[in-house]
């Protein structure tokens, strides 16, 4: 499939202050507020963020305990999906990014002792990530409903049931090159404001909420960005 890009994200100060840990708004100081307004502004003016898709279907042929077979002699390991989407008739494979430029800044603030801007903007990087998987996740439900299927929530390799390994496989069903996205030797993201994804498609998805999803996540007590529900 050809990449998507040019998706529209309207990024907000709350996205912004959940992804530097703050829970209450009424605790940040003005000028920290004022310096995310600022940095905002400054994302949309030099156009720090190219948000892009790369995905890819693909018919499922079979599906045991530990594993979902797909065709071209290709396979996710694990057993998450089969337990979370075991009547999905295809899967979808995405992986998402919003480009390097907003990290090279990031990077560049640091280098130049310019701390606080680099950890905000940084911030805004994450929040954009977070807005963009459901966009994506809304295009293939799109085609999915012209085709009588729901989709499911996605998940990412790293969930329980579904190992952080899986990763490399994923990027092996998707033309990551096509927007730029790689993979270091560590299995890292490169650029690293990046997701990989799998959407279930098919009747009877399951689907969850995204303070559900923190709520399954190992670090759900402790992770300063977890939402609550």
């Amino acid at each position: 499939m050809p990449a998507i890009r040019d998706i529209p994200l309207s990024l907000k100060t709350g996205e912004v202050l959940r992804r530097q840990g703050f829970r209450g708004h009424s605790k940040i100081r003005p000028e920290i507020k004022n310096l995310i307004l600022e940095l905002l502004a400054t994302v949309e003016n030099t156009h720090l963020l190219e948000p892009a898709v790369a995905y890819e279907y693909y018919q499922v042929t079979g599906m045991s305990s530990g594993q979902v077979s797909l065709e071209g002699d290709k396979a996710i390991h694990g057993s998450l999906l089969p337990t979370i989407f075991p009547e999905a008739k295809e899967l979808a494979a995405l992986v998402c990014t919003i480009g390097p430029k907003l990290e090279k800044q990031v990077t560049d603030y640091s280098k130049s002792g310019e701390t606080l801007r680099g950890m905000i903007l940084d911030g805004i990087g994450s929040a954009a990530v977070d807005m963009l998987a459901p966009e994506a996740c809304r295009l293939i439900a799109s085609r999915a409903t012209s085709h009588g299927h729901q989709t499911s929530s996605p998940v990412s390799p790293g969930w329980p049931g579904l190992p952080l390994t899986e990763q490399w496989n994923l990027f092996e069903l998707v033309n990551t090159q096509e927007i730029g996205v790689s993979l270091t030797a560590s299995g890292i993201m490169v650029p690293r404001k990046s997701v990989s994804m799998v959407i279930g498609i098919g009747p009877q998805m399951a689907t969850w909420t995204r303070a559900e999803v923190c709520t399954r996540c190992s670090l759900r007590k402790t992770c300063p960005y977890r939402i609550q529900a």
